[in-house]
């Protein structure tokens, strides 16, 4: 499938989706699945599915969390008005099964299905919508969340919603928002029951309750969750009766599992071990085009990288194709922007930084450092797939930046912990990466380098960066409709980032993940989710 294929589309005069959720006949084994969820049939309903990855979910509110161990669990709990077709991030109905837009793009009205329940038996309605809108944005809100981590994001722009009734929802806008319905689509913007936020309050992280196709069961912490099956879900039962979402920080401890039979699908592989897995014969490797950046974070309101002859020097200092040949076993490209290739508005024409001592210390010599420096390298404990082998990679980036002159202290913490510290700007230099959450450059560009995610305590622009001529230009590009006029703003904005470096983008990492094959109708999402409710299991 060609890029514009897989990408969202937005057209701005008024429009009207309507999709009908028809069951297709049941597929054969290996044959091509279909985009639609609902088309991917069960062949055999019951048993329980192990999925296996690195760490435990920081919580289970939908409204909290912003890492992928979280993300996969959340994923199968919860719903979002429309939702990501099984391949691609084209957006299809969800919870909503059509919507309006007006001429001015600043009105967006949902219908919404009839006769949707949450996990807890009470109804799925527009008052739920609007709660659960009102929850993330409305800081004096009785059960406003411990911490909110895209809503910011998510709902940009956006000023109110209404109530129009009992399944009819109007959002209205400030401006023109371009990423505005692949954001309904997004993971945080799930529908949690108000009846159980209530219940729980600030404990339902632990207590999630939603009208997804898994419903929680239990958390045994650092070591599993376990959802059992949805039966009444709108969509369909899932396929298998439970879920268990097991903690397994080690990749070959994980992938051991995996041969033994107690596990059936895990992410996080370690590179040398592809090709073990390509020669059993009861296992399948997945690899496919990833959207995602792995990167040098260096926080620009700290001495010495407040200094842009240090942060290019930094970018000149690393050897990024031995990074990919030595830990990515042939599946990642070297990246040179922070926005992977694989989405429209890259800027292929923006020079990559080459490899060049020399020209990192002499940067290092004009901005006051001839006899080189000593900062901090911080690394996260878990590898992620943007980054495979995290403390074989940080090792290796210490001692190419020794050979500029630059001694760097590897720190690390547990992951938990090493997100907080980045998001309040503790550290000097990061190595940290981002999976795209929708297919939009602006989920990039705006949410990781733009001066209003820049504020401590909640930032995901690390690196702290706050350039006024890249705000206009992802600001400008967030209100015009035509993809190609957009693309060339974040052309222009990628040129001034890399000239500016808050960055060394390292690597864009293909996706990869592993499974039995038993386990039927596994599709690692191209968004590097795992949703599970349409696997099953032959045996």
């Amino acid at each position: 499938m060609n890029l514009n294929q897989r990408v969202a589309r937005l057209a701005w005069p008024v429009i009207i989706v309507v999709v009908s959720f028809m069951l297709a006949p049941t597929a054969s084994v290996g044959a091509p699945m279909s985009s639609s969820w609902d088309a991917k049939a069960c062949g055999r309903v019951g048993g329980t599915l192990v999925f296996a990855q690195g760490d435990d979910p920081d919580g289970l509110d939908p409204h909290e969390v912003t890492d992928g161990f979280s993300v996969n669990n959340v994923s199968n709990v919860f719903d979002t008005l429309v939702r990501f077709t099984a391949d691609s991030t084209q957006v299809e109905p969800s919870l909503a099964e059509s919507w309006t837009v007006s001429a001015d793009n600043l009105v967006w009205t949902f219908k919404l299905r009839k006769g949707v329940k949450f996990h807890d038996g009470t109804p799925f309605n527009a008052e739920a919508v609007k709660f659960n809108f009102e929850r993330q944005t409305v800081e004096k809100h009785p059960y406003h969340p411990r911490a909110v981590g895209y809503a910011d994001f998510t709902f940009q722009n956006v000023k109110s919603v209404d109530v129009v009734d009992e399944y009819t929802v109007r959002w209205n806008l400030s401006a023109p928002y371009a990423p505005f319905i692949t954001n309904q689509a997004m993971f945080a913007t799930g529908i949690v029951s108000p009846t159980a936020v209530k219940q729980y309050g600030q404990d339902f992280f632990k207590h999630p309750v939603g009208t997804g196709p898994f419903k929680f069961v239990e958390w045994i912490q650092k070591d599993h969750v376990t959802y059992e099956a949805n039966r009444d879900y709108f969509a369909g039962r899932p396929c298998v009766d439970r879920l268990i979402i097991r903690t397994i920080p080690d990749n070959t401890v994980r992938l051991l599992e995996m041969e033994r039979g107690t596990v059936h699908i895990i992410i996080g592989v370690n590179p040398p071990d592809y090709d073990r897995i390509r020669r059993n014969a009861e296992l399948v490797l997945f690899t496919g085009a990833g959207l995602n950046t792995g990167y040098v974070s260096m926080n620009t309101e700290v001495a010495p990288f407040s200094d842009r002859r240090v942060r290019q020097a930094i970018n000149y200092a690393i050897d990024r194709s031995s990074l990919v040949n030595a830990f990515y076993g042939g599946v990642g490209i070297p990246a040179k922007n922070p926005l992977p290739p694989t989405i429209w508005g890259y800027a292929d024409k923006v020079q990559a930084y080459e490899y060049s001592v020399d020209k990192a210390k002499k940067l290092l010599a004009e901005a006051g450092f001839a006899n080189g420096l000593t900062t901090e390298l911080w690394w996260p404990n878990r590898a992620r797939p943007y980054l495979t082998q995290p403390q074989k990679i940080a090792e290796a980036l210490q001692a190419q930046l020794g050979l500029a002159g630059i001694q760097a202290k590897l720190v690390t913490y547990d992951w938990g912990t090493y997100l907080s510290k980045l998001r309040n700007g503790e550290d000097p230099m990061a190595i940290i990466g981002w999976i795209g959450d929708n297919g939009d450059p602006d989920n990039f560009l705006y949410a990781l380098l733009d001066k209003d995610n820049a504020v401590r305590g909640k930032a995901q622009n690390y690196a702290f960066y706050k350039s006024d001529a890249v705000h206009r230009l992802l600001i400008q590009a967030q209100r015009v409709g035509d993809q190609a006029t957009r693309a060339q703003l974040y052309e222009q904005a990628q040129e001034i980032i890399h000239r500016d470096a808050p960055w060394a983008p390292l690597v864009h990492a293909s996706r990869v993940s592993a499974y039995r094959k038993d386990a039927q109708n596994y599709l690692y999402h191209p968004l590097e989710i795992t949703w599970l409710h349409r696997v099953w299991l032959s045996k």
